[in-house]
């Protein structure tokens, strides 16, 4: 694919069907998926169909959940679809290389009633970490400086597998945008501009009220956010979605030209997206709380942590490829961090007692962020946390199973900051 600019050789990706990122999939709310992954790589891989509240034998998570499909090997898919709103796919075998090498997605499902607008574009944020002389990846996703520091951040930003990602519209046009961050690990401050607009969901739950768009937007990896935006822009000129790069400047991310005229005057205010059931979380002042703190990495390190049965120090944990834990856990453990049982509401405070934040991400269920004046926060799958902040989260366990909590920064995810949490 030519990822890179005219001129910059092209580079050799990992695709489903022959694309990077590959087809989006579409399908209706209440309707059964039926997708067979054939394995045509040389390496073993499976895949996660993120966010979606899915069968546990389907969750795709090689060695926890199902066994990775080897080369030459099969696995079919097949789960119901509770939920409407914006998911991905993606390689949950060695996730931080072969996400990273292409191998993602967009899963849309679509409410039996969709909202009032013109059009419905996907728009999957990455970025790609490529050497300019050869187009090839840069091969270091063993290297310990990016496993251990803020994780692999690529040179090159992008949408749809486009550095240069256009689209045109009209002015007064109204366009649902689904924003997917697919990135190994950058944060993406966003801002629109010559459009405005609605938040409407996140991590494809719908919001009770669209929120006006009004100050830059942060979606970190693996978040989901759709925004309900108009057309602003005069005829002629250029709107956009632009991001916050490395230099503090403003970027354009993905370009709208503006073409003609959709109507005199823009709309009014968009009405909230249907519910999806199942997304009240009750009982949480009387749940107990978990304790998880996320520990490690560079310039903070740990005295010691559980790996493979046995208690190893920081330096021992080095010599593993290991900087990273989760409650003095690096890595899955024999246990699981917390057996639930089936209906019951949880809480987990995660204090980040590292220097680096950590986008973390839980399987199977979505979650509501518990506030310090005891408010719940939208439901989501993915929560940014902070350095040296404590978010606690909030879910009703319904979902049986064996169900990783990770850290969606990959590098961190591959080098220690995994666990799971088992329903019973």
């Amino acid at each position: 694919m030519q990822l890179a600019p005219d001129g910059y050789p092209a580079t050799p990706v990992w695709s489903y069907e022959g694309t990077s990122p590959g087809p989006v999939i579409r399908a209706a709310q209440g309707n059964r998926l039926q997708q067979r992954l054939v394995n045509t790589l040389e390496v073993p891989t499976s895949v996660h169909w993120h966010g979606i509240r899915i069968d546990n034998a389907m969750d795709g998570v090689g060695g926890l959940t199902q066994d990775a499909v080897q080369p030459g090997a099969s696995f079919d898919y097949a789960f119901d679809l509770p939920d409407a709103g914006t998911y991905w796919y993606h390689a949950h075998t060695n996730s931080m290389e072969q996400v990273a090498r292409g191998l993602s997605g967009a899963l849309i499902i679509e409410e039996a009633t969709p909202p009032d607008v013109d059009r419905d574009e996907v728009l999957m944020i990455d970025d790609w970490l490529l050497d300019p002389d050869t187009g090839l990846f840069v091969d270091d996703f063993a290297a310990p400086t990016a496993r251990s520091h803020g994780g692999r951040i690529g040179n090159l930003v992008g949408v749809n597998g486009r550095y240069d990602y256009r689209l045109s519209a009209r002015q007064n046009e109204r366009l649902r945008l689904r924003l997917i961050n697919s990135a190994n690990a950058q944060i993406f401050g966003l801002k629109l501009e010559g459009l405005s607009g609605w938040t409407v969901a996140l991590d494809g739950m719908p919001l009770d009220t669209p929120e006006p768009v009004t100050d830059t937007l942060v979606l970190a990896p693996a978040q989901r956010m759709d925004l309900i935006v108009d057309v602003t822009a005069q005829e002629g000129e250029t709107a956009g979605l632009l991001f916050a790069a490395a230099d503090d400047n403003w970027r354009v991310l993905a370009e709208v030209s503006v073409e003609g005229r959709a109507a005199s005057v823009p709309r009014g205010a968009p009405q909230p997206l249907p519910r999806n059931p199942r997304m009240e979380v009750v009982g949480v002042d009387a749940a107990p709380v978990l304790e998880m703190p996320l520990q490690g990495g560079a310039m903070r390190g740990l005295e010691s942590a559980a790996f493979n049965g046995q208690k190893l120090t920081w330096q021992e944990l080095v010599q593993q490829g290991q900087f990273w834990a989760l409650a003095g856990q690096a890595g899955l453990g024999e246990t699981p961090f917390a057996t639930l049982s089936r209906g019951e509401t949880a809480r987990i405070r995660m204090t980040n007692d590292t220097i680096f934040p950590h986008a973390m991400h839980l399987h199977g269920m979505h979650f509501r962020e518990r506030k310090a004046d005891g408010s719940l926060g939208p439901l989501r799958d993915t929560v940014l946390v902070m350095p040296n902040e404590t978010t606690e989260i909030a879910f009703v366990a319904d979902n049986p199973g064996k169900w990783l909590l990770h850290c969606h920064m990959l590098g961190h995810a591959a080098s220690g900051m995994t666990n799971w949490i088992m329903v019973a």
